[in-house]
């Protein structure tokens, strides 16, 4: 695919065609021949569950076809000890990104196109092509249109494998120049992202905080207005630093965009999920200390309701 085409395919809008997504038919087993992909039938997605070494991942039992806009042809697997997590989403992001859902079939065509950090993709192109990373989450992309993702979460998506992909640098069509740029862009984006979070919390709780400087949209005013301020940083500042990123600017600008939004949610999620861990190692270790830890915030919590009623 030349360059001109590849750029254009990444950032042209999709139409939904739901018939993309066909039955992949089997993998031969034992000898047995598989049965052939058939265009006329809805994708049938079947799963077998694994648990290995408590981490649970999901062999297919049918494949899965796929026709692309750009590359034809695409049946996942082509191995049947491919293994999948659905979708591969952190579990402090699943309220925004479920791991399963109307983007499943596209989640599990894109765990097999790109090569994971334990083995090579798994895919056939009946039309020969060699689908590298950025080409698998264009398809990735397009394939959630096809599902009814909705457009917000698609790209969204899109964002964040691809800054999976700059990290990660397996498999890309670029130089090693280029892909060193793209990871000095994003390094330079998630930094600055969180060190103006950590001086906007700062300011906004009027605290001087050991190495926080004072933002001019923030300032000494009103609450809600530094909110606002705040929130205004969060979408002009990531959308400044996505012009580092060059012919990626629209990944960088999004998941710019999502960090800075999202980042006070994140830290609070991440406590939480912290605190639960932690009160869940207790209670499997030591269940009288569990049970007691249990009494103290249970009366605390009613010395507090108490004082601040009466008072």
């Amino acid at each position: 695919m030349r360059a001109r085409e590849r750029m254009a395919s990444m950032t042209e809008p999709v139409a939904q065609e739901a018939r993309r997504f066909y039955d992949g038919g089997t993998l031969a087993v034992d000898g047995r021949p598989g049965e052939p992909p058939d265009p006329g039938s809805d994708p049938r997605i079947v799963l077998e569950r694994h648990a290995e070494e408590g981490v649970e991942t999901f062999a297919l039992e049918r494949r899965l076809a796929y026709r692309d806009r750009l590359l034809g042809e695409l049946v996942v697997p082509d191995d049947p000890a491919f293994r999948t997590d659905l979708t591969s989403v952190p579990a402090l992001f699943t309220w925004l990104v479920p791991k399963t859902g109307a983007h499943l079939p596209a989640a599990l065509l894109h765990d097999a196109l790109v090569a994971g950090p334990d083995g090579p993709s798994s895919y056939v192109s009946t039309e020969g092509h060699v689908v590298d990373r950025v080409a698998a989450d264009r398809v990735f992309r397009d394939a959630m249109a096809d599902t009814g993702t909705g457009v917000v979460r698609r790209w969204i998506v899109w964002s964040a494998v691809t800054v999976a992909t700059v990290l990660v640098g397996r498999e890309v069509p670029w130089t090693r120049a280029r892909q060193w740029s793209y990871r000095v862009a994003a390094a330079v984006t998630i930094a600055a992202i969180l060190y103006l979070g950590y001086c906007a919390t700062s300011d906004l709780f009027d605290r001087s905080w050991p190495g926080a400087v004072d933002l001019p949209w923030m300032g000494e005013r009103s609450w809600w207005v530094e909110v606002a301020g705040g929130l205004s940083g969060a979408v002009v500042v990531p959308l400044a630093l996505s012009l580092l990123w060059g012919r990626l600017r629209m990944a960088g600008a999004i998941a710019g965009v999502m960090l800075a939004v999202l980042l006070h949610v994140t830290v609070g999620l991440a406590a939480i999920a912290a605190t639960y861990v932690a009160v869940e190692r207790l209670a499997r270790r030591s269940p009288l200390a569990a049970t007691v830890l249990a009494g103290v915030v249970v009366a605390g919590a009613f010395a507090t309701f108490a004082v601040v009623s009466l008072g």
